[in-house]
């Protein structure tokens, strides 16, 4: 709890690979991960509320009771483990995990299918864990249509990709991300979860196209916290910290040139426009940079007034 409230990640994380419980709670009844959020240590929140044992994962390496076979054939562990931990659910971010680790690519759907299992354990356990149940099932969708996309339609995850980061003409949203994140959300097979209604909640009332995004909603809900301000994110993959910029419009960040250059085929389409808003906002900053000034200049002289002839 005092490792939470004081923002320490190293701690949390050692106290959390030793077995401590996220659900425990203090004298009024809050978990460590919701003290940690009410001062304002949301990456410690984050931390909590995405951890995952990685003996836990371990157990599935290995044939349980009748099993002759294990859920999770062992050289795929690490990435699972890591892909499980990950904050980041921009679809985009969990398709560039599996294109980074190809030997995945091959058992997208066992995973997948261990995935649904972990989530059903979730939600089934004595001490529920509603945000990891639905974290494990998004993934899990992420997964079956990556694979559908591989073995089904014989295309490849970077066609994948464009698919989700395609904008429309107008302003660039990606329609059909924002249609694949709330399909995934409903799709949620326990549907008495409070966590699920409170998304579906959020989500039901906005036109595709609005904000909030169906994904920012799912990361708020998963995270304890809105992340980060979408400026400072990744157009591409969602990461945070993006600090390289369009050099046309200035107004797009991403992460690295390889997020930029993928991007490329659809921001190009309303780069210009952007660039145009850039320049009307620079304009306009000038003109009430100016204007302080001289309203600046103007107290200053009646000040010096009234000091002469008083």
């Amino acid at each position: 709890m005092f490792a939470a409230l004081s923002g320490n990640l190293e701690v949390t994380r050692l106290m959390l690979e030793a077995g401590a419980r996220t659900s425990a709670v203090n004298t009024v009844g809050r978990t460590a991960s919701q003290m940690a959020a009410f001062v304002g240590q949301h990456a410690v929140v984050s931390l909590i509320n995405n951890f995952f044992s990685r003996d836990d994962l371990d157990y599935y390496t290995k044939p349980q009771g009748v099993e002759k076979e294990a859920k999770l054939p062992p050289n795929l562990a690490d990435c699972v483990h890591k892909l499980i931990l990950m904050s980041n659910l921009n679809p985009v971010k969990i398709i560039l995990h599996v294109q980074e680790n190809p030997e995945s690519q091959d058992e997208l759907v066992t995973i997948a299918r261990l995935l649904d299992t972990l989530c059903t354990k979730f939600m089934k356990q004595s001490e529920t864990n509603e945000v990891m149940a639905m974290k494990v099932h998004y993934q899990g969708c992420v997964l079956r249509e990556a694979n559908k996309w591989l073995v089904e339609k014989n295309d490849t995850l970077q066609n994948l990709m464009k698919y989700f980061l395609k904008g429309r003409e107008k302003d660039g949203f990606p329609v059909a991300q924002e249609k694949f994140l709330r399909l995934s959300i409903r799709s949620f097979p326990y549907h008495e979860s409070e966590l699920l209604q409170q998304i579906v909640h959020n989500v039901a009332p906005v036109t595709v196209g609005d904000d909030p995004t169906a994904l920012s909603i799912l990361v708020s809900a998963i995270n304890g916290h809105q992340s980060a301000a979408a400026e400072n994110q990744c157009y591409t993959c969602g990461d945070l910290q993006a600090e390289k910029k369009c050099s046309a419009c200035k107004k797009v960040k991403y992460c690295g040139q390889a997020c930029q250059k993928l991007h490329w085929f659809t921001h190009k389409k309303i780069c210009a426009t952007l660039k145009a808003e850039f320049l009307k906002e620079q304009e306009l900053a000038e003109k009430m940079k100016q204007q302080t000034l001289e309203e600046q200049e103007g107290k200053d002289i009646q000040t010096i007034h009234v000091v002469m002839y008083n």
